[in-house]
């Protein structure tokens, strides 16, 4: 029986996908194998030497301490895609929000008691805003949300053009082919008129726009944040408002910095919070970890590369190692002067670190892991 830790409400329809036989699942798990997170803040938690696994609900992982679980040998997933949709919606209406102030109007409209239909049409040009259609919007980041919201901006008859230094052949095939692209991240500071951001939080990232990066922009510029507070200098961002440099900010990620500031709209991180999307992530989270608790498997980890091998009626060890030459001879070495066949292998590297599979006849006994075990580089061997 593995034991899987959740440290937020998850959806049934992901918790649904362990099997029971198999599978204890529940918030008051203590030694538990995987763990299952949203929003939760792990830094502080003090992990048990049984846990292999963590498993974000969602793609930003920066509640998770990465460099800690790397030590551990703890693999640590995402689920890019899962929530995709569901921040496109977001991002849709942030365009609205950031051209029209809907949220001052509907904030007046309120106030009013008497002759309402007079009042509103003698009021209502003081939040009146412009139209999207024909206008350019620079799209930062073309991975599984900034692809699709690129799309539906072109839908919506405006001129996209962006910029991703690592886009993948996948998100390249599935923009339209109206979408420009932007040799950097200069080009759409310079041409845009409004901007919306799709990259994680990184220390590349972090601050990326600040007062440097929106002196470059055109006036009156309009900027969408779905991504993370971190990625914009709320400070020169609030000082650009207040010249006009920058007409509006709408972020899905406020902070005692950007709430009640004219000029900033703040949603309650609401990009990934449909039905559908904490569905989707939940399913994927789940598999996931199914997939390398029972088979060694890893798809979607931040922290190790994909690397996987089909089941099979063989004995299977997975090693989590160091990126450094000589690793797999080492490995083999080991498992071959113990008597054992190695039937089907599979090996990655992701930077400085490396995950091998073995699937090995007979059985495999103690000796042998502990000899893997103290290989310099190997961080973790785990039998499955």
């Amino acid at each position: 029986m593995k034991n899987i830790k959740l440290m937020n409400k998850i959806a049934k329809v992901g918790t649904d996908v362990f099997d029971p036989a198999k599978y204890a699942v529940g918030a008051d798990i203590e030694c538990a194998d995987a763990i299952m997170v949203r929003s939760a803040a792990l830094h502080d938690m003090e992990f048990n030497p049984e846990l292999r696994a963590i498993s974000r609900c969602g793609a930003g992982v920066n509640n998770i301490p990465i460099d800690r679980c790397t030590e551990a040998g703890i693999a640590v997933f995402n689920t890019p895609g899962a929530n995709a949709n569901g921040v496109k919606e977001l991002a849709v209406a942030a365009l609205m929000l950031a051209s029209r102030d809907i949220v001052g109007g509907i904030a007046w409209a309120n106030t009013l008691t008497e002759n309402v239909a007079k009042a509103v049409e003698a009021g209502k040009s003081a939040y009146g805003g412009t139209e999207i259609n024909g206008k350019t919007l620079g799209v930062i980041g073309l991975g599984a949300i900034g692809g699709l919201v690129a799309n539906a901006a072109d839908a919506l008859g405006m001129d996209v053009m962006g910029c991703d230094p690592f886009i993948s052949v996948a998100g390249a095939w599935a923009l339209s082919h109206a979408v420009k692209r932007a040799s950097s991240y200069e080009e759409i500071y310079k041409n845009a008129d409004y901007i919306t951001l799709h990259v994680p939080a990184t220390a590349d990232t972090k601050n990326m726009i600040n007062k440097d990066t929106i002196a470059m922009m055109k006036d009156g510029v309009k900027i969408i944040n779905l991504s993370r507070a971190d990625l914009v200098n709320i400070n020169d961002l609030k000082d650009a408002l207040a010249s006009g440099k920058v007409a509006k900010y709408v972020t899905d990620f406020p902070t005692e910095e950007s709430i009640n500031v004219p000029g900033i709209v703040a949603i309650p991180h609401l990009g990934a919070s449909t039905a559908e999307s904490e569905d989707n992530c939940a399913v994927m989270a789940a598999h996931e970890l199914v997939d390398f608790l029972e088979y060694g498997n890893i798809k979607n980890s931040v922290n190790f590369p994909n690397v996987s091998i089909p089941a099979s009626e063989f004995n299977r060890i997975g090693i989590m190692h160091k990126n450094v030459p000589a690793m797999l001879a080492q490995f083999t070495t080991a498992i071959s002067d113990a008597n054992h066949n190695i039937e089907h292998m599979a090996s990655g590297s992701k930077g400085d670190n490396a995950y091998s599979i073995f699937d090995i006849n007979g059985n495999i006994d103690a000796d042998v892991i502990a000899k893997l075990t103290a290989i310099d580089g190997v961080i973790r061997v785990i039998e499955f």
